[in-house]
């Protein structure tokens, strides 16, 4: 990389499942730095693995992306689509001596890996074919092309993160370049096509530490320039074990319909093994101003789901009220059914969400307590409603009807003619108060019952109470 070059990352997910937490961070890391730079942010999808890749996990991959906001620069490439590329550049390879046809069989190799097990060593290639003549094979007998790696000495990954690597050379193989029906390989690939798109950092899970050992020798056999490489510790699970489905290793889209924002999902993730000080809270734009490769901690981070929630509680009080009107209503279109909000729906909401969104830890829980205002009618009762709407109860609640049937359906003097009847029947207001947040939102907790009065309007609120007055 030269010293004027702005940086370019890639996120490559292989399109074999959906885009999880784990690769969710690494897609993160690599958009900040390269907005953070200046640089550019590449998409690629490794779709080599035809068995098990499908249309399915691409689009979820995609949806992911753009659900969080990670918006990638030019079009999406697609490995497979390369594999010509690929298979000339082995030729290449071929042509200068750096690597050779092996025409081991698949017996062949199965016994040599047994006599390595056997005598207790490293199951690895031993370069039967490495310096044969090709012409001793069968006329038309099916080969591999393999790297002539180098044999002593050491490949050496400078990470931005794990500081300098070092592998011995003899434990790593004359990897296979290209399989015997053609097709290259998963190592060839990725070296082929980060050259190509002039990727200068690799920014990935330290699961790939081996891998980087062995890509930088197909890269330095090329002769071609070395990128930066920052492997990342893994994210593993509260009780430090690795992260697993029942921890929540999700999938990205079920953050979404759990009811978490893109905003608190981009803190939360920056905040699984990047640090800035002992800030918690860091929205997108600070972070992109932030970001670094240094600030990466070198332990695994833990996954911990109270702190989401108090992130998520903290984005959704800042969030404006229109926003979240819409992101109640995207929730909801997502049912099955799916429910749309009417214009009068969508407003009530609008109006009503200061009070409601200073109870709400998600978006789940704010569209459930909002419920009563983006639906019509009388109310089912839950338990504690039930007992509320004692025959008392429903007596107080006809008698604030009758009080306030003339009245301007206005929280102020709603709330007046509340006190009035509480202090006609000796009573305190919430006594008053409660019967009428039971008959109108089916629960005993909401905001403030007189300004959702008012929000509701006189008829639909008049509607609800009736039914549970007498």
């Amino acid at each position: 990389m030269t010293e004027n070059q702005k940086p370019v990352l890639r996120f490559a997910p292989s399109p074999t499942g959906m885009l999880h937490i784990g690769g969710a961070r690494t897609a993160l890391f690599n958009w900040l730095y390269a907005r953070h730079t200046g640089g550019k942010f590449l998409l690629r999808i490794e779709d080599t693995d035809r068995e098990r890749s499908t249309p399915e996990a691409v689009g979820a991959i995609l949806n992911g992306m753009t659900w969080l906001g990670l918006n990638w620069d030019g079009e999406t490439v697609y490995q497979f689509a390369r594999a010509g590329r690929h298979r000339a550049v082995a030729e290449q390879l071929l042509s200068e001596g750096k690597a050779y046809r092996c025409y081991a069989t698949a017996p062949e190799l199965e016994e040599m890996r047994a006599a390595l097990r056997a005598a207790g060593k490293p199951i690895r290639y031993d370069g039967r074919w490495r310096d044969r003549d090709p012409r001793e094979a069968l006329p038309g007998a099916p080969f591999v092309v393999r790297l002539r790696a180098r044999q002593t000495g050491e490949t050496v990954v400078r990470d931005a993160v794990q500081g300098d690597v070092r592998f011995a050379n003899e434990q790593l193989d004359d990897m296979v370049l290209l399989r015997s029906d053609g097709n290259p390989t998963y190592m060839l690939a990725v070296v082929v096509d980060d050259y190509d798109m002039g990727v200068t950092h690799i920014i990935r899970g330290d699961d790939h530490l081996n891998n980087a050992a062995r890509q930088l020798q197909i890269i330095q056999a090329l002769n071609w320039p070395e990128p930066v490489y920052a492997h990342l510790p893994l994210i593993h699970g509260p009780d430090g074990a690795k992260l697993s489905k029942r921890h929540g290793a999700l999938a990205v889209e079920a953050y979404r319909d759990m009811g978490y924002l893109p905003e608190t999902m981009r803190n939360y993730l920056l905040r699984l093994g990047w640090s800035h000080g002992n800030d918690e809270i860091i929205p997108t734009a600070q972070a992109v101003e932030w970001f670094n490769l240094e600030s990466i901690g070198k332990s695994p981070a833990r996954l911990d789901f109270k702190k989401l929630d108090n992130l998520n509680a903290h984005y959704i009080r800042a969030m404006d009220d229109a926003a979240l009107a819409d992101e109640i209503a995207a929730l909801i279109g997502r049912e099955t059914p799916p429910r749309a909000l009417s214009d009068k729906a969508h407003a009530r909401l609008i109006a009503a969400m200061p009070s409601l969104k200073e109870r709400a830890k998600t978006l789940v829980e704010l569209a459930g307590s909002a419920e009563f205002l983006y639906t019509d009618g009388p109310r089912a009762l839950d338990d504690a409603a039930q007992k509320v709407l004692n025959d008392e109860a429903r007596r107080l609640n006809g008698r604030f009807l009758a009080a306030t049937a003339e009245l301007a359906w206005q929280a102020a003097a709603l709330e007046e003619a509340a006190r009035s009847l509480a202090d006609a029947n000796g009573l305190k207001l919430g006594q008053i108060a409660q019967p009428l947040r039971a008959a109108l939102t089916g629960r005993t907790t909401s905001p403030p019952i007189f300004a959702m009065l008012e929000v509701l309007g006189r008829d639909e609120s008049r509607l609800r109470i009736k039914v549970h007055s007498a």
